[in-house]
């Protein structure tokens, strides 16, 4: 029986899917998927996570988003192209991975799944279009500050980013967000250690 949740699909659907995936194993920091590669497969992660990112030439390089276990990537090899982000894994990873003719005929017996899916890609679009939006019009504090309220749940982020992920994620670089961190715990508005960061109390509008 799998341990694999997946919204959209009970218990049958899943073990459905895992009949016609490959279940493969990687280190952290193994790169799954290269922008540009030809898409082949759609991954389901079981267990760890990706961040999705993209880069240029001379290694600089900016977090899209980061995909969590239960959750799923590379569906967009459904429309026959190139892969349009890199996908590493932040640890070791677990991924049920099923060639897109598989997944295809799948989708077919599966509707309600498709609905899912279709739900899950406009709210990655919202979230592209509000960090797009972030990137255009803040400044690198309140990208920051943003990021921190975004990861934070009941004012507490666990097992936090480091500071050169949260660089790549909002376009700056580490030594400002370095900086920033410091600033804003000397005022006495966040707690830092590496098992987490406490939001003390609202973080300002402007720094």
């Amino acid at each position: 029986m799998s341990t694999l949740t997946i919204e959209g699909l009970d218990q049958a659907g899943v073990d459905a899917l895992m009949a016609i995936a490959t279940v493969r194993k990687f280190p952290r920091n193994a790169i799954i998927v290269n922008e540009g590669d030809q898409a082949h497969s759609v991954y389901f992660i079981v267990s760890g996570s990706v961040k999705v990112y993209l880069s240029d030439e001379n290694g600089n390089e900016i977090t899209v988003a980061v995909t969590r276990a239960n959750d799923f990537f590379g569906e967009m090899a459904i429309e026959e192209a190139y892969r349009s982000a890199s996908i590493m894994a932040l640890e070791p990873l677990t991924l049920a991975i099923v060639r897109i003719e598989d997944f295809k005929d799948f989708l077919g017996g599966h509707p309600d799944f498709v609905f899912a899916m279709l739900t899950k890609l406009m709210r990655r679009t919202r979230v592209v279009t509000k960090n797009f939006k972030g990137m255009a019009l803040l400044d690198v504090y309140g990208r920051l500050a943003a990021l921190l309220n975004e990861l934070a749940v009941d004012h507490i982020i666990e097992a936090p980013p480091t500071q050169q992920d949260m660089a790549n994620r909002i376009g700056c670089s580490r030594e400002m967000v370095s900086k920033i961190l410091k600033d804003l715990s000397a005022g006495g508005y966040i707690e830092c250690s590496r098992r987490h960061i406490i939001l003390k109390r609202a973080l300002p509008a402007a720094w």
